[in-house]
């Protein structure tokens, strides 16, 4: 299946390098599909500086809330690394693929992953409740 990148992403040069870097540390660790959709983002994101990163831009370890365009349903969710990953606690795994759908998306924009069963789904980013950058934590 072929993945584009339609919606602009905007990543921290810190989150480019690590993400970079823990897919060429764990290749099998994720799915073929989730690991082209990342590199296809990492390819193509706008890179910035933690300092410059807007505030409505899901960094890692954001905290966000998303509705889901089908049902309506609200989720919070924190981005994280896979070995902080929880998901029944709302920690989900950047290589998981709702994680690479959210990563680098602002507020507004629609995430759009596969589920487990095969079937697509849609989120809208409602807000972001926390980003470490917007807080002053340019080092998470």
């Amino acid at each position: 299946m072929t993945h584009s990148t339609v919606v602009s992403r905007t990543l921290t040069e810190l989150d480019h390098i690590r993400l970079t870097n823990l897919i060429r540390r764990s290749p099998s660790t994720h799915t073929a599909e989730t690991t082209a959709l990342l590199v296809d983002i990492l390819d193509n994101a706008d890179l910035v500086s933690p300092q410059q990163v807007r505030a409505d831009t899901i960094t890692m370890y954001s905290q966000i809330m998303m509705v889901d365009c089908e049902t309506g349903t609200n989720n919070k969710l924190t981005l994280c690394y896979p070995h902080d990953a929880e998901p029944t606690q709302g920690f989900v795994s950047v290589l998981s693929p709702i994680g690479t759908s959210l990563i680098g998306l602002e507020i507004g924009d629609i995430a759009s992953w596969s589920g487990p069963d095969g079937k697509r789904n849609t989120a809208q980013v409602q807000a972001i409740l926390f980003q470490p950058e917007a807080s002053g934590d340019y080092l998470i």
